[in-house]
């Protein structure tokens, strides 16, 4: 294990870090009375003002009421008073009034006279503003002069409706009396009682007025007269307000048209009785008895808190250091969070960050920019032959280097390990500026880097994969795929060189889409077939890319004998055109496709199938990828696939990488430890190669241990691979690990981990992978079995 960066400080007490810490246990209490001080003249504050405003909003939604109340009640009022003047007319004033024969005009000239006394006494004797006095058409029947005439006409239209219901309200009284026939002074005097006033709230001339009407007038014996009504009006914005205002305790009540209310008032909205359109508002200042409590309450709370800010600023003061601290360690946060440690250079977030800032900024302007991708080509030589603090160095002197041949406004970053990105703004002349800059940095990079204090030298050099913004693209992916795509091509010709994107260079990702294509429509055939059956027309008509096979190559104990102990599943794809491919051509393409999932599930299925018919002591196992592992489900579907299968748990071998278990993910845990109690086996493959953590062996509960066939490939030539196979042996013993060695290719090494100490071998020694049908040691199976055949649910 090597520990890079690690700086252990070792700090005598002193008199000094006493006292700070005494100071520092002080602050705290203070800053824990001061907390309790203002949390205590905070919660009394704020239940203070929850108070008021609790007991103003009470009272003026009780001022509200009052005033809808009473406007009902000025209202009815209007009603009842004009209603017993109609009726004491019909009972006192029409009987003695009734018409006799004589002439038609000096009956109109009666009329009218009686309508404007009748007029004159409901606004004298009963305040009403205005009062008309009109027939079943709403006509004046009252003598009147042309500006009262004018007015009727205005206000006409308005007075109709509320007309309309008190003409339908006599007829229907009419009604009732005519069906019991009696003298002419009792109809007129159930006439009298059941006469009924209706009044309305509307607005008139823009104000709020109380309109209301009665009948004054009814026919008698066969005489069919025409019928009389009075149209009383009261304004309420006036004198009525004013008493209003009076009885209702309203501060300054006024009217006004549109809720104008000021700070210090509030608006009530008068509706319209018939049809609750607004007619107006009215606007006082309203007594607040909650406001008035609070008032009195703020200078005491007022002293109160300044005596807690005044503590609270003593604490400030005495924390001013420890705060300065904090803000200097959270600026160094951010500069964590936004810079490489190694390099100090700019990372993949703050590269990313002012990559939208250039694309956002070019997006409309003509300016053009350049993106580059930059790996060193022999970087792992050097952390594996020089160990790792020889591999930073080599990072932070290439950095520097690359860093001197860029221009002042230029971003250069670290993406990780051995890749950098350069964002290379304002290329004017780009055909000249580009070649320039990638050029002198190729020739830095390919001179030697002297590491260890001169005790070493290594040559690496630099690939570089270029281009253009926003020629290529606007697309921030699309630009960075780009730049991948030319440093791929970089390192294709030969490395120590620099490429500028050109869209022909895309040729090698479309064969890898096409791959991934077709390999997707041979897991759909398979799907297709599995649910309609051999014969439906979708599998016949889509086009055939081929068939997938299981390989199988033995396993075999390290014994005498050297009997078969189990095998392991190899897929292959049997291309139509291609040819037999092997996984190296098309596992990369499943995993950036997301076919990993359904290909990984088809190999376990089939493998399981065939397993079923091989002896009960022996056993398979699968590859299974880090996508698999990470599903929450997985453990399920393996459950399902052996139960559907008929394979005991125990004869299946689940063969793991290390980087499946690198990120120790809780999830992960969780499935293994699922699988692990029905018996299923868990193997870790190519142990040593990857990110070997001894913890993981116990954590995950490892079964099996599969030594790489690169340590194999050692035997006989190099010393250290017969020691580290013989180390991992003796480790594997000790935790009670069965171990496989992989890659065993001759007698001598066979015979060399059998001594060691190997429970199992696999390698071409003893047989390569091989269809079903050609698999030694286990029973044939039908021909069929090794095709793409799936049954029905498979993952597609």
């Amino acid at each position: 294990m090597v520990f890079r960066g690690l700086r252990l400080h070792i700090v005598l007490p002193s008199s000094s870090n006493t006292f700070q810490q005494s100071w520092i246990a002080s602050g705290r209490i203070l800053f824990l009375i001061a907390v309790s001080g203002l949390g205590a003249i905070g919660l009394v504050v704020l239940s203070a003002l929850w108070a008021g405003t609790e007991s103003d909003a009470a009272a003026l939604d009780r001022q509200r009421q009052l005033v809808n109340a009473r406007l009902r009640e000025q209202v009815d009022q209007v009603a009842h008073v004009i209603g017993q003047f109609g009726n004491g007319y019909l009972a006192r004033v029409y009987p003695a009034a009734l018409p006799t024969e004589g002439s038609s005009s000096l009956d109109a000239v009666l009329t009218a006279a009686a309508g404007s006394a009748i007029s004159q006494t409901a606004m004298s004797a009963f305040g009403y503003d205005q009062a008309f006095v009109v027939d079943e058409k709403a006509q004046l029947l009252m003598l009147a002069d042309a500006q009262t005439e004018k007015r009727y006409r205005w206000m006409k239209p308005l007075f109709l409706p509320l007309l309309k219901d008190a003409r339908f309200g006599v007829r229907r009284s009419t009604a009732l009396n005519e069906r019991t026939p009696s003298s002419m002074e009792a109809r007129l005097v159930n006439a009298a009682r059941s006469n009924r006033a209706l009044a309305n709230l509307m607005r008139l001339e823009g104000r709020p007025t109380i309109v209301g009407v009665v009948a004054i007038n009814e026919a008698a014996g066969g005489q069919q007269p025409m019928r009389q009504f009075l149209i009383v009006v009261r304004f309420i914005d006036g004198a009525a307000l004013d008493e209003l205002s009076r009885e209702q305790g309203l501060n300054g009540a006024r009217f006004a048209r549109t809720a104008d209310a000021d700070e210090n008032e509030v608006a009530f909205q008068i509706d319209a009785t018939a049809n609750g359109e607004p007619i107006g508002f009215i606007v006082w200042r309203p007594d607040l008895p909650g406001s008035r409590v609070i008032g009195r309450l703020m200078p005491a709370l007022s002293i109160a808190a300044l005596v807690i800010a005044i503590l609270f600023s003593v604490l400030l003061v005495r924390l001013r250091s420890s705060l300065g601290e904090l803000k200097r360690s959270e600026l160094h946060a951010r500069q964590l969070a936004l810079h490489d440690v190694l390099t100090d250079l700019p990372n993949r977030a703050l590269f990313a960050m002012r990559f939208d800032e250039c694309l956002a900024e070019t997006q409309n302007s003509p300016e053009r920019s350049a993106v580059a991708l930059l790996d060193l080509d022999r970087f792992k030589a050097v952390n594996d032959t020089f160990g790792h603090a020889a591999g930073d160095e080599l990072i932070r002197m290439a950095a520097e280097r690359i860093r001197s041949q860029l221009r002042p406004g230029d971003t250069l970053a670290r993406l990780g390990g051995d890749e950098f990105a350069l964002l290379l703004r304002d290329i004017k002349d780009h055909d000249h500026v580009l070649p320039a800059i990638c050029e002198a940095i190729v020739a830095e990079l390919g001179k030697p880097f002297p590491l260890l204090s001169g005790e070493a030298v290594a040559r690496v050099g630099g690939s570089i994969g270029v281009t253009v913004v926003p020629d290529a693209g606007r697309n921030a992916d699309d630009i960075m795929r780009y730049a991948d795509v030319a440093l791929y091509e970089a390192k294709m010709g030969g490395r120590g060189q620099w490429r500028l994107y050109s869209p022909s260079m895309d040729g090698g990702r479309n064969a890898r889409d096409i791959l991934k294509n077709e390999l997707r429509e041979v897991l759909a055939k398979d799907a297709a077939s599995s649910a309609d059956g051999p014969q439906s027309d979708p599998i016949v008509n889509r086009p055939d890319f081929g068939s997938l096979e299981v390989y199988y190559q033995t396993v075999h104990r390290a014994e005498a004998g050297y009997a078969a102990s189990g095998a392991e599943a190899l897929v292959r794809w049997r291309h139509s055109q291609r040819g037999l491919l092997t996984p190296a051509s098309f596992i990369p393409v499943a995993e950036e496709g997301g076919l990993i999932d359904a290909l990984g599930f088809w190999v376990l299925r089939e493998a399981c199938r065939a397993a079923c018919k091989w002896p009960e002591d022996t056993f398979v196992a699968v590859n299974v990828s880090p996508a698999q592992l990470r599903r929450p489900n997985f453990a399920e579907e393996v459950f399902a696939v052996l139960e559907e299968s008929g394979l005991q748990p125990s004869r299946l071998e689940l063969e793991l990488t290390e980087s499946s278990l690198i990120e120790d993910n809780s999830d992960v845990y969780t499935v293994l430890k699922s699988l692990r109690s029905r018996g299923v086996q868990v193997s870790l493959d190519d142990f040593g190669t990857g990110f070997s953590c001894l913890s993981h062996l116990v954590r995950f509960d490892i079964d099996r241990i599969k030594i790489d066939r690169s340590f194999v490939s050692q035997l006989g030539t190099k010393a250290n691979g017969a020691a580290i196979i013989g180390a991992i042996v003796a480790l594997s013993r000790n935790l009670g690990i069965s171990t496989t060695a992989e890659g065993v290719e001759t007698e001598y090494q066979r015979d060399f981990l059998a001594a060691l100490g190997c429970t199992d071998l696999q390698g071409y020694f003893f047989s390569k992978p091989v269809p079903l049908g050609d698999l030694e040691g286990f029973p044939k199976a039908e021909s069929a079995t090794g095709l793409l055949t799936t049954t029905r649910g498979a993952v597609a």
